[in-house]
């Protein structure tokens, strides 16, 4: 089959605007890890706007988030504008209880394709992005498209980074490798010097594809960074991809595991937890998955999160794996 999958660096808009909400969450967290945090950043022309819904003991200063923005950003002269409340109480009194923060439905994935477990075809747009990046830390873009016969058709788009440099580290990347390059499409508008916010806005959560699994597994939930563990679209979307490794390393003969759980706010247990092994589906008995628990089991009170919004948040070292 063909299929393709994007990845884009740290820098990237909306990337920028994921590890802000993040590194903001941790900063609640390191302070207090009961926090109850909910942030969104939106960013772009130089401006950036902190939102969202706040109860901790910590009260964190405009001066801090600004500090943080610009610290991510590397732009001291944006303008920050902060709008930060607290938690609803008609959605706290259901997490009080122990009870979901929100509805939704959420995915886990896992396949042998690679040692990370997830599809192929997203792994190496990830990969070689982190190659790129680690020379060329700039906003940047990898997409990679597997044809049959093990070619590749591979499109990478890196600000202050020349063609022929892209080029070079491209095939670099393919010469040791299974696959062999068909086509290759480096900064195909031209090269780029102008990037992030000063060319284009951003917003948390616009990236949900490439940080689960890439667009051949459907999307669950709503988006992960910037929220706390008490949100079952973060926490129960991890633990599903705790749960399809579990199943697939299970067996030596299981190539491909989905995980599907659903929750209602303010309801403990999952409306659904079924699990997918080689298209046979049956039902998950053997896991505690309130969301208290969960959030035991994955160590999630802990500040660990601006690491999951810089280059995906599965297949990536973390305790859900």
């Amino acid at each position: 089959m063909i299929r393709t999958a994007e990845c884009v660096s740290p820098m990237h808009p909306d990337k920028m605007c994921d590890r802000i909400s993040d590194t903001l969450l941790d900063i609640h967290l390191t302070h207090d890890p009961n926090s109850r945090v909910a942030i969104e950043t939106c960013g772009g022309n130089g401006l950036v706007y902190v939102t969202g819904e706040v109860t901790s003991e910590y009260k964190i200063t405009d001066d801090e988030i600004e500090s943080v923005v610009k610290d991510i950003t590397t732009d001291d002269s944006l303008k920050v504008i902060t709008n930060i409340n607290t938690q609803s109480p008609e959605i706290a009194q259901g997490v009080d209880i122990g009870g979901a923060g929100d509805q939704g439905i959420m995915i886990g994935y896992a396949c042998r394709e690679n040692s990370n477990w997830v599809p192929e075809e997203y792994n190496l747009a990830r990969e070689l992005n982190k190659m790129i990046f680690k020379y060329h830390p700039y906003d940047g873009k990898t997409q990679v498209t597997i044809l049959p016969n093990k070619k590749v058709i591979v499109v990478a788009s890196f600000c202050k980074t020349p063609k022929n440099i892209l080029e070079d580290l491209c095939r670099n990347f393919f010469a040791t490798g299974e696959y062999t390059i068909k086509e290759l499409h480096c900064n195909p508008a031209g090269d780029w010097n102008i990037g992030g916010f000063t060319a284009d806005a951003g917003l948390t959560g616009r990236k949900l594809a490439v940080d689960n699994y890439g667009p051949r597994v459907p999307l669950g939930g709503g988006a992960f960074s910037g929220k706390d563990a008490t949100k079952v679209d973060r926490s129960a979307a991890y633990m599903a991809r705790n749960i399809a490794v579990d199943y697939l390393l299970s067996n030596p003969k299981n190539q491909e595991v989905l995980v599907r759980l659903a929750y209602a706010i303010g309801y403990d247990k999952p409306l659904e937890a079924t699990v997918i092994v080689d298209g046979k589906q049956s039902i998950i008995n053997a896991y505690d998955l309130r969301p208290n628990s969960i959030i035991k089991t994955l160590g999630l009170k802990s500040p660990i999160f601006a690491e999951t919004s810089k280059w995906g948040h599965m297949g990536n070292g973390f305790s859900w794996k």
